[in-house]
């Protein structure tokens, strides 16, 4: 086990190139901040250039008192200033270097995730895997972009023996910089989707963005690959280190075969792995999270956890906060809530599950899926003829005109035109089922955070909890 790393001024001063021009070369800090809504008295915190300057708010610092103040730029400091500041090129970077530092410093074992889909659970799976071994720090909540990970990271000094991370990207090159920070020994990639098709063009240039993950590695790093991806598997065999594969695929050296669905109890299979096989139970929804769980699996055997303990803590899994979460509610009705966030791919998976559900009525809450650019239309209406062929008893989309022409397209495409709704926004389509769901009701609800679906998961639950 990691021991605890202490970062005094000067320490932190040196590890991020910067100047210490007040305080005490000596003086200690016990956590990181870039906000000071949020920061406590023993705080550092990074005064980050972005859509507002945190030099504004470099005053309510000094006030708190944080312990540590980054700048890049000088600013007044007080006569007997309760805080150290430091003062760096770039406060952004400033950050990204403390994190490194603190990374290597630790000794720790980097896990570190990418995909379009499933990273969250992917990486929740891990750490619950790991956890039977290795004490592990994960990223909370989304905390995965140029900010968010090395602040997660940062927790390494609590000596921890694995971090598992979360890549998130919208751009081209900010996994090379997460990489780059992070320095994993395993990597995973679990699939490639549309999430962010509107900023690049094409699922293939977003591939090949995802595939950064694979760059700067070292004969003895590891990728873990979705074998039932062809995207991420045409693109594998440039990495330098060694490659194990996770899927349904026959050559996947973890993988699932006689997969049985179970609507909201999950997934079963038949676990294939070269330690063993065993029955693999999943209680999360969908095919989608049993690949997110072999990929777990096959870091955890790589890290020496044994097959048994993986397998009795798999059947324990507990979805994420509105990443389908299923909600029975004390009134009868079920709702499935994958509100958290939405892509073509993550929404197909999301209806296929609720395909499989026996239900009085099946009904889907569909908010608008953004940053789609140019092919947002067609990709929703595409979505709108698998929701037709989904079962379902009502469609309501919700937000602008993809959302509507997902709707017209379902209805295209079979469905009853009195079955399909729209709503511009999630409180007008929440006012509306409140009186139109009845004891028995399914109901899906997923979109993108932008459109706020999770605003009629909480009025269901409120009328029928």
């Amino acid at each position: 086990m990691g021991e605890a790393i202490p970062l005094a001024a000067g320490t932190i001063a040196a590890a991020m190139n910067g100047r210490l021009v007040a305080g005490d070369a000596d003086h200690y800090v016990t956590g990181f901040s870039i906000d000071t809504r949020t920061l406590a008295a023993g705080d550092l915190f990074f005064a980050i250039v972005a859509a507002r300057d945190g030099h504004d708010f470099v005053g309510a610092a000094f006030k708190r008192p944080a312990a540590g103040i980054v700048v890049s730029r000088p600013i007044a400091v007080p006569g007997d200033p309760p805080s150290f500041v430091v003062e760096v090129a770039d406060t952004t970077r400033a950050l990204q270097d403390l994190a490194r530092f603190v990374r290597r410093k630790s000794g720790a074992k980097v896990v570190a995730i990418t995909g379009s889909a499933g990273k969250t659970t992917t990486k929740d799976a891990i750490a619950e895997f790991l956890g039977a071994r290795y004490r592990v720090v994960k990223n909370r909540g989304n905390l995965n972009n140029h900010l968010g990970l090395p602040l997660s990271l940062l927790e390494l000094r609590h000596g921890a023996d694995v971090a598992v991370m979360e890549l998130g990207m919208s751009y081209a090159g900010e996994i090379r910089t997460l990489v780059d920070v992070a320095t994993p020994e395993v990597r995973v990639w679990t699939n490639v989707g549309e999430a962010h098709i509107g900023h690049f063009g094409s699922v293939d240039a977003i591939a090949d963005a995802k595939a950064e993950i694979l760059e700067s590695a070292s004969s003895d790093d590891v990728v873990v690959a979705n074998a039932d991806d062809p995207r991420v598997m045409a693109r594998v065999p440039a990495f330098a280190g060694r490659r194990i594969t996770f899927g349904t695929a026959g050559g996947a050296d973890v993988r699932a075969a006689d997969v049985e669905d179970l609507g909201l109890g999950g997934t079963r299979a038949r676990l294939i792995t070269k330690p063993g096989e065993r029955e693999l139970r999943v209680p999360l929804l969908g095919r989608g999270h049993l690949s997110n769980v072999l990929a777990a699996t096959a870091v955890a055997l790589e890290m020496g956890v044994d097959l048994d303990t993986i397998v009795a803590r798999a059947a324990g899994l507990q979805p994420s906060a509105r990443r389908g979460a299923v909600m029975r509610l004390p009134k009868g009705v079920t709702i499935i809530d994958d509100s958290y966030n939405s892509s073509p791919s993550a929404l197909k998976r999301s209806l296929d599950v609720l395909a499989r559900t026996w239900a009085a009525r099946r009904i889907a809450v569909i908010g608008e899926m953004l940053e789609l650019g140019d092919l947002s239309l067609a990709l929703h209406e595409e979505c709108g003829g698998v929701a037709a062929s989904s079962g379902l008893m009502r469609l309501v989309t919700v937000g602008g005109a993809p959302a509507r022409a997902l709707g017209r397209a379902a209805i295209a495409a079979g469905m009853p035109a009195a079955a399909v709704s729209h709503f511009d926004t999630s409180d007008e389509a929440a006012n509306a089922l409140a009186s139109q769901v009845t004891a028995g009701d399914v109901v899906l609800v997923k979109g993108s955070r932008g459109t706020r679906t999770d605003l009629v998961v909480e009025r269901l639950t409120a009328v029928f909890g």
